[in-house]
């Protein structure tokens, strides 16, 4: 069937009249985003007969949700109520929300599958008795502050939310202007550096950003920020933002495009919005607390999250007349996504990696290198260069348990400053395991900033998780993130208490020693040669912390009343390369060669110069496949 135009809508509308029960009573059939909603007064019909939604879905080649129409919905408390007398009590019901904009109950229960029933008969009597449509989620071992923040939101917000979605939908099902051709990109960060990765993809029809990060090397806007002023480059011609992961050198600009009148949608998977939620307020509070300006505030961070739109890996999303989007595992941090662009009718498919781990570790699963098709590969190369190829995990974790077993043996303590994601449940998982199995000396572990929300975060999306983690704490009822080793520092008034204390390990955000709280334990605990810091994740060049990996014998530092201070650097400095969730030259390579199918083209970005210029060099050589260094700014073509 012909893309939409308002008089396809009207026969798409006619074509699901006629092919669904009359006595469901289809109310309204509306775009939700990039979904087509249709609202039923008696929706369990249509849910007990899904086989005919499937075959109208394989005719329009639409997704389609069913809703019920808001006039039958009872009201929220008492449906709650009738809700839980369904459910067995054997269940576990521990929270229940409302998404009034989708016409959702939210059920967390410890036993999800009880909430189901058998062929899904409780969520037909849920259904048939308060007309919600049920998503049950299992109970998380932590409660996360920003996922219940971000839902109260929402809900609040429900109104605006649905306008969101009718106005995403009808600009994604617009009538095309042109046929599909001319496809370029361009590069608006990111290229021949690591940080602030931006590239806008444009059709003749259509504009999609991929990533829209910040430099945390640079306090100058003009480095700091994706190049908007290029001449290709207009937020009112942006159809979609695609976000690979949280980490802010990919998304912590996102909010700034709300600030200056972007109205569209934001996809990312869900671990990705609620992780790029927090780490962008933290920016906010990190920033203030530095006396800096910041380039948006949090009202602009709230615009994104009414926006966003939470796709699951594997699920193919119109986002544009002329492209479909479909997010893959990249094995980098929680919700890193691989993104599949394909546009047009197979005329031309993009794998753009983002960040990703082409290797199995304790948190998560190898990145994703199956496609139906891919002539353009976009690959980072953080670890490009010859000399970049990485100790084994297994190395990397005795060589962690070493250093730390050393320094509790001569009375110091140990600092290990982490990026609040990803590298920090790494660690902790690492830490946990060999402590149990005494190959580490037992010691206190002291876990502050947003280490503890960021993990619970991680336990409410266990099926995004590595099997032996996720099966843990899905099957198993054991939580390694709840070790009896760890205590979260609740109040920066502790800190002081930890420094004068016996022998430790500390754990700390930020992991690049650009503010958090690791900057006290650092500047307290620099000068004693007992102490020792480990760096376990990529210090960025401008960072304080790539400048006491170098090994200067001191650093200047801002204390907490905003005064300059030297520190003197005399506790061991060490760094352990292979707990990074950056595929190393090796993987890098490894990961180009398996892609199935082989692609016509790979542009490589995402490192320093040289390195992007070596794995260039040798993916023509050796792989034979044109490959493509851009510049910041540069557009080229695919077509």
């Amino acid at each position: 069937m012909p893309r939409s135009s308002e008089k396809d809508r009207i026969e798409i509308s006619q074509y699901i009249l006629e092919h669904v029960p009359k006595q469901a009573e289809v109310s309204r059939i509306e775009y939700e985003g990039p979904m087509l909603a249709v609202y039923a007064k008696k929706p369990e019909i249509l849910v007990e007969q899904s086989g005919v939604i499937a075959g109208i879905v394989g005719v329009l080649r639409k997704r389609i949700v069913i809703r019920s129409d808001p006039s039958v919905r009872l009201p929220e408390k008492e449906a709650e109520r009738i809700a839980k007398e369904i459910i067995s009590p054997e269940a576990e019901v521990t929270d229940v929300n409302f998404d009034p904009s989708l016409g959702e109950i939210i059920i967390e229960a410890k036993k999800p599958g009880l909430v189901i029933g058998r062929n899904g008969s409780v969520l037909q009597e849920i259904i048939s008795q308060i007309r919600w449509r049920p998503r049950v989620l299992r109970s998380p071992p932590l409660r996360s502050k920003i996922v219940a923040h971000m839902r109260h939101y929402l809900h609040s917000e429900s109104k605006e939310r649905e306008r969101i979605l009718r106005t995403v939908g009808e600009r994604i099902f617009r009538p095309k202007t042109y046929e599909v051709g001319d496809l370029r990109i361009t590069a608006l960060g990111g290229v021949q550096q690591v940080g602030r990765s931006a590239f806008l993809v444009q059709t003749r029809e259509s504009n999609v950003l991929l990533d829209c990060g910040i430099n945390p090397g640079s306090s100058k806007p003009f480095e700091l920020f994706p190049r908007f002023d290029a001449p290709t480059f207009e937020i009112d011609a942006l159809d979609a933002v695609v976000i690979s992961h949280a980490h802010l050198d990919h998304c912590g600009l996102v909010p700034f495009l709300y600030k200056y009148g972007y109205d569209g949608p934001v996809y990312c998977s869900a671990p990705t919005s609620n992780l790029m939620t927090l780490l962008q307020l933290d920016y906010l509070d990190v920033a203030g607390k530095q006396g800096v300006i910041s380039h948006y505030d949090q009202k602009d961070v709230r615009e994104c999250v009414l926006h966003t739109i939470p796709l699951r890996h594997g699920v193919v999303t119109d986002i544009a007349p002329d492209v479909r989007l479909t997010l893959h595992n990249a094995g980098h941090i929680l919700g890193s996504s691989v993104t599949h662009l394909h546009v047009g009718e197979g005329l031309h498919n993009i794998v753009y990696t983002g960040d990703y781990k082409y290797a199995r570790t304790m948190l998560l699963e190898a990145a994703t290198t199956e496609f139906p098709r891919v002539e353009t590969l976009i690959t980072e190369s953080t670890y490009g260069s010859p000399n970049d190829f990485m100790p084994s995990r297994v190395e990397a974790e005795e060589g962690l348990t070493s250093i730390i077993n050393e320094t509790l043996e001569r009375k110091g303590k140990v600092i290990i400053p982490v990026p609040a994601v990803g590298r920090a449940q790494e660690i902790m998982l690492v830490i946990d395991g060999y402590m149990r199995r005494g190959l580490m000396k037992e010691a206190p572990v002291f876990i502050e900033g947003m280490i503890s929300e960021a993990t619970a975060i991680h336990t409410a999306y266990p099926e995004y998780l590595g099997r032996e983690v996720r099966r843990s704490i899905l099957y198993d009822g054991i939580n390694p993130f709840k070790s009896d080793y760890f205590t979260i520092v609740e109040h920066p008034s502790v800190r002081q208490e930890i420094i004068d204390g016996e022998p430790c390990i500390i754990m700390a955000t930020s992991g690049m020693l650009e503010g958090g709280p690791v900057i006290d334990f650092f500047k307290s605990l620099a000068e004693d040669d007992k102490n020792s810091i480990i760096f376990v994740s990529y210090q960025i060049e401008g960072t304080m912390g790539r400048r006491v990996q170098k090994g200067l014998p001191e650093v200047t530092m801002i204390d907490s009343d905003g005064k300059m201070g030297v520190v003197k650097v005399r506790l061991q400095v060490e760094s352990i390369e292979g707990f990074s969730g950056h595929s190393d030259r090796r993987q890098i390579i490894n990961y180009i060669t398996h892609l199935k199918p082989k692609p016509e083209r790979v542009v490589v970005c995402h490192g320093e110069r040289a390195k992007c210029l070596s794995i260039a060099n040798f993916i023509q050589r050796r792989c034979g496949i044109q490959a493509i260094v851009p510049a910041i700014m540069e557009t080229f073509r695919l077509l």
